[in-house]
Formats: C-alpha cells, sequence, structure tokens
C-alpha cells in the first residue's frame, strides 16, 4: 500500500502527521487546519500521543470545523486528564460538536480504522509516570491479510471453499501482518524492537548535539545519532526524521543526518522534517542520501 505523508514537526511549536489514504491523523498541533483546508475532512481517526500543548492544540478548530455524528475519533492516553478538559469545554464552546468520540486508550490497545487495518497503541517513557498510568504513545499502523495455508492450495475452489465453511478461515489461512508505518510520537531514543520490520518510521530527533543530557527533569526527547545507531539494528524501509528542534538550520540538520547515516551504514531512504516547514507527500521527496 502506497501512504501518502504529509506533516508538520518543529519542536515545542507544532507536530502532526496526516496520513491521506487511512483516514489517519497522528497529533494535532497548530496550523494543521488552515493547511489542509478542505482536505481535513477527510481524517477520522486522531491519535495523540500525549498531551503537550504542541501536540494538541490544533484539536479545537479540527473538531469545530469537521464534526459529526460518530467522527472524528480522538484517541488519546487515558491517564491525560488535559483532554476530557478539552471536550468538555468544546462541547460548552460548540453544542454541535458533540458527536465527536474522544476515546481513552491504554498500551498495546488496539483500534481497528479499517476491515484489515489497526493501529496499536505502545507506551514510550516521554512523559515520567508509574507503571499502570498511561501518558505517552508511540503508535504503529498494522495490515492485516489472511493466506490460504499451503495443504489447501491445491484443492478445488469448491472444496476449499467447504473447508473455510467447515473448520473456519483461522484454521485455513496464516495470518500475515505488515507494519504500514510507525510513528515514535515524542520519546528517548528507546524500544527500536517495536518499529522492527516497519515500512516507514516516523521518529522524532529533537538534538543533535549532547543538549538532551540536560533535560533530565523535563519530559525525554531523542539524540539524533541515538536515533540513527538504533535504526541500523532493525529492518526498516524508509525513515522520516521530525520535531528537530528550531536551534538548528537546515543546513545543520542536513549534514548531520548525512554524516550519521554514513557513520551507521544507513542504506534506506531517509527524509526529514524541517523547522518551520509543511512537508507534502513526504515519501515523494529525493531521500537525503540520493
Amino acid at each position: 500500500m502506497n501512504l501518502t505523508i504529509s506533516g508538520y514537526s518543529t519542536a515545542l511549536f507544532s507536530t502532526w502527521y496526516f496520513i491521506e489514504e487511512l483516514g489517519l491523523l497522528f497529533d494535532c498541533g497548530d496550523g494543521l487546519m488552515s493547511t489542509l483546508l478542505q482536505k481535513s475532512r477527510k481524517i477520522e481517526n486522531v491519535f495523540i500521543s500525549h498531551p503537550d500543548r504542541d501536540h494538541l492544540t490544533g484539536l479545537l478548530q479540527l473538531n469545530q470545523l469537521n464534526a459529526r455524528d460518530g467522527f472524528p475519533i480522538i484517541h488519546y492516553p487515558k491517564d491525560s486528564s488535559s483532554f476530557p478538559a478539552l471536550r468538555d469545554f468544546s462541547m460548552k464552546f460548540d453544542p454541535h460538536v458533540k458527536g465527536t468520540v474522544w476515546h481513552p486508550i491504554v498500551d498495546r490497545d488496539r483500534v481497528w480504522i479499517k476491515k484489515d487495518i489497526y493501529v496499536e497503541a505502545l507506551r514510550n517513557n516521554h512523559v515520567p509516570a508509574a507503571e499502570n498510568v498511561f501518558k505517552s504513545f508511540g503508535f504503529k499502523v498494522v495490515q492485516v491479510k489472511y493466506k490460504l495455508k499451503q495443504e489447501y492450495m491445491s484443492l478445488p475452489p469448491l472444496d476449499i471453499k467447504k473447508a473455510i465453511d467447515t473448520l473456519g478461515k483461522e484454521a485455513t489461512h496464516n495470518i500475515v501482518e505488515t507494519i504500514l508505518l510507525a510513528y515514535s510520537g515524542d520519546t528517548p531514543a528507546e524500544n527500536f524492537s517495536y518499529w522492527n520490520n516497519a515500512k516507514i518510521l516516523i521518529h522524532e530527533a529533537t538534538f543533535l548535539g549532547d543538549e538532551v543530557e540536560i533535560q533530565s527533569h523535563r519530559n525525554k526527547h531523542s539524540k539524533l545519532e541515538d536515533v540513527l545507531s538504533n535504526v541500523a539494528e532493525i529492518q526498516i524501509e524508509a525513515l522520516i526524521l521530525g520535531h528537530f528542534s528550531s536551534r538548528y538550520s537546515n543546513e545543520q540538520i542536513d549534514e548531520s543526518i548525512r554524516e550519521l547515516c554514513k557513520k551507521f551504514n544507513i542504506q534506506i531512504p531517509v527524509y526529514r522534517v524541517l523547522p518551520g516547514q509543511t512537508m507534502f507527500d513526504i515519501l515523494s521527496m529525493p531521500s537525503l542520501l540520493v
């Protein structure tokens, strides 16, 4: 499945990624609506990674302009009180948004957004919290297909149908899962096994240098070198980097990515969302490694 991914991601200011074919939005920072305009009507499911303002302040406008019965469905970390507060405020401010669904989620929850595609929430440690408290997630988008088992393939079509009717699909087919897309959300560089075998990984890379070391008293972020060293140890087909700090120039970011990709022998296409720039159809752009 080819995916059209557009987004904006600048640390502290705003982050969002829109996957057009799936009607799927990850995070909802400022500027989403003025960028997508009528295309925002395609958004059915919104997954918010955590309650920082740069990831959720676009929700009010998205909801006010696009709310209808049963949509959008806003999936959020269960223990983040910001979301019930936003829900209650929005309904008082504009009662016509009462059709919006606000859905709290916990670690490993699977939400089916299509008949063959689910989104799984995966806890990360961006927001410090107790083990049974859920405030920050990454997500993976998984397509599920059923492949007829080898022992049935040589049978005539009517016999195959009879076997399926008698034994059931689970007994006659193998389940094949494909990770179409993974999104780290804001996170320290951790748990890369979550993203192994993803076709596309969107990962934050807030810092180019050791500034990450002085952030211990705040929510945790990733350093570019740590991200790329971990990416080198897993199997993915393409990487999108974002959430860079605006303290860096575009040239610094691109030079650092190229140098570190060379250091860790990364051969896959690598794309980036530069600070202050909205990127449309990211995967159609030239890879930095070309």
